[in-house]
């Protein structure tokens, strides 16, 4: 199973997700980085352990509030072994393939809650650089809700994103994520709430193929010893 850093932009630096609040984000203060610049915290994640890839949530893409298009390009330059995966708010076929062909070496994440409907994902459904969120909010969930029951036309890739669990030291939402594992036969991902090696352990047992992972390593909960360990070796428990 494969931990996958998180790096949430919004004004330019890296921020502290909590609660899918994102009005109350601030600037992170990490273990890993004396700043919250973009790059200062991806040196600092691949100081910890040389993860294989990292995903960014461009806030401000995602709230229609400008974008981090340059920092992104910046972050591909700068650190070319990182495979980077992104949401950058798209909402149509139009907009994915657009920044497909700007960034070619990184995966787009097609959150449901920018998603103008399902029939983007039935556009792309063969594009192999496509990933899905399926965002919830609490039980709700946000998107077309045609999306939850097409499970034909769902990427390789779902990740189960529950907001309400994000930095709220909570614990993974096993049932969501043994729910959507038995409507498909997609690779999962879980995102919001891993506080440790026993969440993943609960994780892999559940059987998801990532976790989406940040308060727990930049609060030394996940530490360089654990992520090397055999059981844990390049991101894999």
């Amino acid at each position: 199973m494969e931990v996958i850093p998180v790096i949430d932009l919004k004004d330019g630096a890296v921020v502290r997700a909590r609660l899918g609040r994102r009005e109350f984000y601030a600037p992170i203060e990490s273990r890993l980085a004396a700043t919250s610049g973009p790059a200062d915290i991806v040196a600092g994640l691949l100081s910890l352990h040389p993860f294989a890839t990292i995903y960014i949530a461009d806030l401000n893409a995602i709230d229609a509030r400008g974008d981090h298009e340059d920092v992104l390009f910046s972050l591909e330059e700068a650190f070319p072994q990182v495979g980077f995966w992104v949401d950058a708010g798209v909402k149509d076929a139009g907009e994915a393939r657009s920044w497909l062909l700007r960034h070619k070496r990184a995966t787009l994440v097609l959150g449901t809650e920018t998603l103008g409907s399902s029939a983007t994902l039935e556009i792309l459904k063969d594009e192999e650089r496509i990933i899905l969120s399926l965002d919830f909010r609490g039980e709700t969930f946000i998107g077309p809700e045609a999306l939850l029951s097409a499970q034909h036309i769902w990427p390789s890739r779902v990740i189960a994103m529950t907001l309400g669990r994000i930095g709220a030291n909570a614990g993974p939402d096993l049932s969501r994520i043994a729910s959507l594992k038995a409507l498909s036969d997609r690779k999962v991902y879980a995102a919001g709430g891993v506080r440790g090696t026993e969440d993943l352990a609960a994780l892999d047992r559940a059987g998801v193929d990532g976790a989406l992972v940040a308060s727990a390593l930049h609060d030394g909960q996940l530490t360089s010893q654990e992520l090397a360990a055999p059981i844990m070796a390049k991101g894999i428990l």
